[in-house]
């Protein structure tokens, strides 16, 4: 297992994406860098029996105005920019989640992950739409076509299976999940934590 901190991740989730983009501010402070792992949230959510934010806020006083709040604070604090709220929520994203993996076996991880965020969450899109999220990978100069293609072969989705498994027996419940070693966290307000672990605070 890398001795990096690992950040367990779907794009479907804006939360995720705004851990996406203060991890780099972080690497560079501490001279460490993250291993993204993708994992398919839905999977998770299934095999552990919980739901999106979405459905869990829904109805309750307060919860969702604080959720809203603690956001704030979080862009704040991590300088970076709030998310677009796409209006398509909820994504099915087991394609783009499966492309991730494909990016991974190709060399073009980086690259694409970076993509799939901005078209969910800067410049949101319904990227369960194949010709929606062709066109946008495109236009981000990734060869969607190669990769949702390679997507479909078994290894790339038994990878994806295996990391979203793992992730379940490791104790995660959701997205974003960091690991330091053996020590897991959840949440994006967590990576103050994750840093100082990484520091032996």
């Amino acid at each position: 297992m890398s001795q990096n901190p690992q950040f367990l991740f779907d794009v479907g989730s804006p939360n995720a994406f705004l851990s996406h983009e203060a991890i780099p501010a972080i690497e560079r402070r501490i001279g460490v860098r993250f291993d993204y792992v993708p994992v398919l949230l839905g999977g998770i959510f299934k095999a552990t029996n919980n739901k999106s934010p979405a459905e869990t806020l829904a109805g309750i006083m307060n919860k969702r105005e604080f959720h809203a709040i603690e956001t704030e604070r979080f862009v704040r604090r991590f300088h970076v920019q709030p998310y677009v709220w796409n209006p398509f929520f909820p994504v099915n994203t087991l394609n783009l989640m499966r492309a991730a993996v494909a990016a991974q076996f190709e060399g073009v991880f980086d690259t694409y992950v970076e993509a799939a965020f901005h078209h969910m969450w800067r410049e949101p899109k319904k990227m369960d739409d194949p010709a929606i999220a062709l066109a946008a990978f495109n236009g981000s100069g990734v060869d969607a076509a190669k990769l949702f293609a390679r997507a479909q072969d078994a290894d790339v989705k038994a990878k994806l299976i295996e990391n979203t498994q793992s992730a379940v027996e490791r104790g995660a419940f959701g997205s974003p999940t960091f690991f330091v070693g053996n020590e897991m966290f959840f949440g994006k307000e967590q990576l103050r934590d994750v840093e100082d672990m990484i520091l032996g605070k």
